[in-house]
């Protein structure tokens, strides 16, 4: 992809002349774009700790849970290298990027307003309080989780591209752009898992707490409208302060493509044909870590809830378990922050990045394990107490709690390198079919996604076959930890010290 303002003042007779290239951007204006992240990955964090109970106390059983989860792959492998080809050649007077940013921020708004009015509107539409499953509540959170997944889609390629644009081809800016965003999004981690965690946030919003929306619901909604404020502010901030020089159309021609009428899938469709051996096994060892990660991520909060204390969706432990894993992915964040910004010290004491790779995904493995370990001493000292004739456990001892914040916390060491070792990889690894910066990372998004959906299909079938609970698919998430951290440091190929410090951890997203 040539940089972004390369022909913008050539005349059309006079495209082949090579223009000067850009220069870099003022670092404050990296910083405000990139500030973004914040924004979107509050969200992100939201949907990780309360949907997944939201979506069981609207009535979908634990076993169908996962199947709403797919529209994040599925948006993921569809949403982004559309949006990423289209961005490329955007000849909008307002830039490139921009107008996606503001779209996708917009439709994150409206997407949010209806997964927290859902029970509300449903019950409007007919849904009675008295029915365990409530369809028309079900149908409108699926419609507005839907337009989520790809709002935030549309919005993260853009805002990874603009920072590419702004940093124009200078390997230093380009470094500190993406060492910001993956700490905003760090930022956007613990702010959205703190909102998640405070059980009493709906006091700041009274007006939420209704007949068809209990206090669970209510501080759904009410951290959903902080998320609305905070990414309509910082994406204000950023598409009023950054300028972008726009598109002439001779040059989208000139990026154009002859593949027809998907020409962005033409060009994927090309990355692969291109692609070696090392890329092949970095695909591999990356779809084996989220085959690893997603049943953690997806469930992490309602292992919280039902195995460690003890509860039933919609009961005091319950909810009590599922605020407990909010903390714990807000500790979580932090040292995935912490982690995030020593990267380079990690991999350099340890012998380079492939061994920090598989060094990890063993950590992952034996974290994900030791669930199976926290469970069983939860069960084994749980004790009960007589509520109107109910008998309701009491939360675990403070030990096991400890255990289980620990175990999260832990686990923000091998997040660090999953959303940034595999994505520098692939910018040395891969031989590109000419894709622009939008599109640059669609082969190895692939391989996120694709395992995310396997993993969203089985893993509510696999849970329940062995009683229900959500160990038996973390007791697979740890065995591929395993087999990946071993192709990690047997088959993957060392890359050369310059071009690691060259490539820089772009930092990934779990979408």
């Amino acid at each position: 992809m040539e940089p972004l303002s390369k022909h913008n003042n050539l005349k059309p007779s006079s495209l082949h002349v090579e223009a000067p290239p850009p220069e870099a951007s003022p670092l404050r204006k990296i910083i405000v774009v990139a500030s973004i992240a914040a924004g979107v990955q509050f969200g992100w964090a939201l949907q990780l700790s309360l949907l997944t109970p939201y979506v069981q106390l609207l009535g979908i059983p634990h076993k169908w849970a996962a199947y709403i989860w797919l529209c994040g792959p599925i948006s993921g492998m569809l949403v982004q290298p559309i949006v990423g080809y289209h961005s490329d050649r955007c000849t909008s007077r307002f830039g490139r990027r921009r107008p996606f940013i503001a779209a996708g921020a917009l439709a994150v708004a409206i997407a949010v307003f209806l997964i927290g009015y859902a029970a509300d509107f449903g019950h409007a539409l007919g849904d009675r309080l008295d029915k365990k499953i409530r369809t028309r509540a079900i149908a409108i959170f699926i419609v507005g989780f839907w337009i989520l997944d790809v709002a935030n889609n549309m919005l993260q390629g853009p805002c990874r591209a603009l920072l590419a644009d702004l940093s124009a081809g200078d390997h230093r800016k380009t470094r500190t752009a993406n060492s910001f965003f993956s700490f905003f999004m760090a930022v956007g981690n613990v702010l959205g898992y703190a909102a998640g965690a405070y059980s009493k946030l709906y006091h700041v919003f009274p007006f939420t707490k209704t007949t068809a929306c209990d206090v669970y619901c209510a501080n759904l909604k009410s951290c959903f409208f902080l998320s609305i404020a905070l990414l309509t502010t910082l994406a204000t901030a950023a598409l009023v302060y950054v300028k972008e020089v726009p598109l002439s159309p001779e040059k989208a021609v000139i990026d154009s493509d002859d593949n027809g009428g998907m020409p962005c899938f033409g060009q994927l469709s090309g990355a692969f044909r291109e692609l070696k051996r090392p890329m092949w096994i970095l695909l591999l060892v990356t779809c084996l870590n989220w085959i690893a990660w997603f049943p953690f991520l997806l469930f992490d909060t309602d292992w919280m809830g039902k195995e460690v204390y003890g509860g039933e969706v919609g009961d005091h432990a319950y909810d009590q378990g599922v605020h407990a894993g909010a903390l714990g992915l807000m500790l979580n964040s932090v040292v995935l922050g912490a982690t995030s910004l020593g990267l380079e010290y990690l991999a350099r004491g340890v012998g380079g990045v492939k061994r920090l790779w598989g060094i990890v995904n063993f950590l992952l493995a034996i974290c994900l394990g030791l669930t199976v370990l926290v469970t069983k001493l939860a069960e084994h000292s749980r004790q009960y107490t007589t509520v109107h004739g109910h008998q309701e456990p009491l939360p675990p001892s403070g030990g096991i709690k400890a255990g289980a914040l620990t175990l999260f916390s832990v686990l923000g060491i091998p997040l660090a390198i999953t959303y940034s070792i595999p994505f520098a990889l692939a910018s040395i690894f891969s031989s590109t079919s000419g894709a622009g910066q939008g599109l640059s990372l669609g082969v190895l998004n692939l391989a996120i996604v694709i395992p995310q959906m396997l993993v969203s299909v089985s893993s509510g079938n696999w849970d329940d076959l062995f009683g229900g609970g959500n160990l038996p698919a973390f007791v697979v998430g740890a065995v591929a930890a395993a087999i990946s951290g071993i192709l990690s440091m047997v088959l993957l190929p060392s890359p050369p010290p310059d071009l690691v410090k060259a490539a820089t951890a772009s930092g990934g997203g779990f979408h």
